[in-house]
């Protein structure tokens, strides 16, 4: 019996599988692990949107503060103290804004009139083509229509969404005094308050921290005062042209191809299409054309010439990419969200080419070799 117990081979213990060794189970580990940090990333974005009254103010900040900074570091340099650097250069751009609000005022309220007039006698001549093409039309369904926008103006419904714009505006109002006092801070104590956020830091990651304070408000800057260089021509060149013609509220018009700028692909588009929308109510379709013709010109010239030059140090980033933050940024924050996203966008991805590479912010040309007496300073002298 002893023998027979002998001769059976014992049978050979493989390890059991668990369900997160295979192949399957990696991937469902993975796949949880990004379902989480989706979540998270959705319970931080809705709280930032429902703090927007502070985040967004703190953002222009930061944008606008990286776009200065230069300014007030080359007065610091010149011997000016941190504070009067600081108060010379916001008081100087709120004075050039208000400048430019207050030119906007008085053109608009000098060519009210004459545009008032140019739309009606535009949308008179729109009635009659309508009536007289080639879709019959009752004149009774035009006076229907205008009936339900009068009635709507002066419905219920207008007066709610009357008093809810002038809750807008009062949070506009107290947004923009954070954002005075929140950009007077960062331009006086920047990177005083980026130390501040690295001191539990030390070694590699206070190390990453200093690189990342360095890229960003440098990429952010250039971004910022490049796109405001490519704004500034397409204003003025769009803004002469429909002077020119003699378009009203050229002035406002031209201001608006300026901010449009600051949304990539459409804004300048969008302004382009109201100046033409304008030319063709104050002076028909030849002179629309005209203005069409204009902005597509001017456009062709921004982006084959002088974007390339003017935004060569900055981070370029791919159309898709811009178009995928447009509309991530459009659906969290509006229009706000649609200026903002590009510039995040271009931050976030010199953060991440940085994040590990010390030497990505400082990189030299390859056709420079490096010197040899810095090397061979540091050899010890024979005695």
């Amino acid at each position: 019996m002893r023998e027979k117990d002998a001769q059976t081979p014992t049978p050979v213990r493989t390890p059991a599988r668990t369900l997160l060794n295979d192949r399957l189970g990696w991937m469902g580990l993975r796949s949880g692990q990004i379902l989480l940090v989706i979540a998270l990333a959705a319970v931080v974005i809705f709280g930032l949107v429902q703090l927007k009254l502070v985040v967004i103010p703190v953002l222009i900040a930061i944008i606008l503060a990286s776009a200065l900074s230069p300014v007030v570091n080359w007065q610091r340099r010149r011997g000016m103290p941190a504070l009067l650097a600081t108060w010379t250069t916001l008081l100087v751009s709120i004075a050039a804004f208000g400048a430019i609000i207050t030119l906007i005022v008085f053109a608009v309220r000098d060519q009210w009139d004459e545009l008032f007039s140019s739309a009606s006698e535009g949308l008179d001549r729109l009635q009659r083509f309508v009536m007289q093409g080639p879709i019959e039309i009752d004149a009774t369904q035009i006076d229907d229509a205008r009936a339900a926008v009068v009635d709507f103006f002066t419905s219920s419904q207008f007066g709610t969404g009357a008093l809810a714009g002038a809750g807008v505006v009062a949070e506009l109002l107290t947004g923009t005094v954070l954002l005075l006092v929140i950009l007077f801070f960062f331009l006086k104590d920047g990177d005083r308050i980026w130390a501040f956020f690295l001191t539990p830091l030390n070694g590699s990651r206070a190390e990453r921290g200093r690189r990342i304070g360095s890229t960003a408000p440098r990429v952010l800057g250039g971004y910022v005062r490049g796109t405001a260089i490519v704004a500034l021509v397409d204003a003025l060149a769009i803004g002469t042209g429909l002077a020119i013609l003699q378009v009203p509220l050229a002035l406002p018009l031209a201001v608006l191809v300026f901010l449009g700028a600051f949304i990539p692909l459409i804004g300048a588009t969008l302004a382009g299409v109201l100046a033409a929308l304008v030319a063709l109510v104050a002076h028909g379709p030849v002179i629309a054309l005209i203005v069409i013709i204009i902005v597509i010109a001017v456009n062709q010239l921004e982006g084959n010439l002088l974007q390339p030059v003017v935004m060569a140090q900055s981070l370029k980033l791919h159309p898709l990419v811009i178009l995928f933050a447009l509309t991530a940024g459009t659906i969290v924050a509006g229009i706000v969200g649609a200026v903002l996203a590009v510039p995040i966008a271009a931050v976030a991805w010199s953060i991440a080419k940085v994040w590990n590479d010390p030497e990505a912010s400082r990189q030299a040309p390859t056709a420079s070799p490096p010197a040899p007496p810095a090397v061979s300073k540091r050899r010890p002298r024979r005695r």
